[in-house]
């Protein structure tokens, strides 16, 4: 597993950015910050993909260069995983995208165990294909697990990478047990999680400050 912050860079200021009160009510400002963390992320995953040899000619001379051989798709769980998924999408801007609307039941914090719905997914064919699947918060890890079962009926991809910005340790746990063939990315490992499900200490609800309060 790749812990981000496990060495101090910039991302620890994009994040801590993303945990103030202060700094969240600005929606953009917090949407950019995802997007940022994305793009790092996606970077470190980069450097795990295969390459090939080529040439590309400059105006004074041929240069050697190299080529990603893997056909990626990158999915995002909606809509917290929207901003997150961007950063991705920059950086590898000629993959495909895969989206999967998955969501806690309103009845989870009522009845202590969280419920997943799932109401909306399209995908291209992921058959032998680097598949990255990004969402903002591993807090349970059931909605990333539910999304990606979900997804294989599109095909078995050929690599699987699950990318969080944080994650609690059970729900790495949890991952690790259902998806044991996925490699984990994240950018933070938080202690715990509260009687909600979310983590802590966390940011709050990513989807909310990323796009507004919802009903």
């Amino acid at each position: 597993m790749f812990v981000l912050t496990q060495s101090p860079s910039i991302a620890d200021r994009f994040l801590a950015e993303l945990r103030s009160v202060e700094i969240q009510k600005d929606s953009m400002r917090f949407r950019r910050n995802m997007e940022r963390l994305g793009a790092l992320i996606a970077y470190e995953i980069s450097k795990e993909l295969n390459y090939k040899k080529e040439e590309v000619q400059s105006p004074l001379a041929k240069a050697s260069t190299y080529a990603l051989e893997q056909k990626i798709v990158i999915g995002a769980i909606l809509r917290a995983g929207i901003p997150f998924f961007q950063g991705f999408l920059n950086m590898f801007d000629q993959a495909e995208s895969a989206f999967v609307a998955a969501y806690r039941s309103t009845k989870s914090e009522e009845n202590g165990n969280v419920e997943i719905n799932m109401d909306y997914i399209a995908s291209p064919d992921l058959t032998g294909k680097v598949l990255i699947l990004t969402d903002p918060m591993l807090a349970t890890g059931k909605s990333l697990v539910v999304a990606y079962r979900t997804l294989l009926k599109y095909g078995t991809p050929a690599e699987v990478h699950l990318a969080a910005v944080l994650s609690s340790k059970e729900g790495i746990e949890y991952v690790k047990k259902e998806i044991p063939e996925a490699k984990l990315w994240t950018v933070a490992i938080d202690e715990k999680m509260n009687e909600k499900f979310f983590i802590v200490p966390g940011l709050g609800d990513a989807g909310d400050l990323a796009f507004g309060a919802k009903k």
